[in-house]
């Protein structure tokens, strides 16, 4: 199981933004020195945590981004599903006429992931 380098960024970011909180809006040209990644790979990726209403963007000469969401209430699971969706992890490819044992099983392996990510959240690392 791998998750994108994107998810990876994201993680680091929601965690940067909630040792930031309370203080100004952080722009994009200085978030992206502080991760040492593009601003255009970075922004890409701020938009997709501003669509999941993790982060707010303020126009303007004073805006930037800052936390939407409380931030003892985001989630690894939060951040994650923002940036790779909801899809399943494992489907079986194989045309059976019964139910895949073996898809079950990873349902199941991906549910308890899915439980666990739920509950950690991205203030108790900080």
């Amino acid at each position: 199981m791998k998750y994108t380098k994107a998810t990876n960024y994201a993680l680091h970011i929601m965690a940067y933004f909630v040792k930031q909180e309370g203080k100004d809006n952080l722009s994009l040209q200085p978030l992206a020195n502080h991760m040492n990644i593009s601003p255009t790979y970075l922004s890409k990726i701020l938009t997709q945590l501003v669509k999941a209403d993790l982060i707010q963007s303020t126009p303007g000469v004073n805006g930037g981004y800052s936390l939407r969401k409380p931030k003892d209430e985001i989630s690894f699971y939060d951040v994650i599903q923002a940036i790779e969706g909801s899809g399943a992890l494992f489907t079986c490819e194989l045309d059976e006429s019964h139910a895949c044992h073996i898809e079950r099983v990873m349902r199941e392996a991906e549910e308890k992931m899915v439980t666990y990510l739920k509950e950690k959240r991205v203030y108790d690392i900080v």
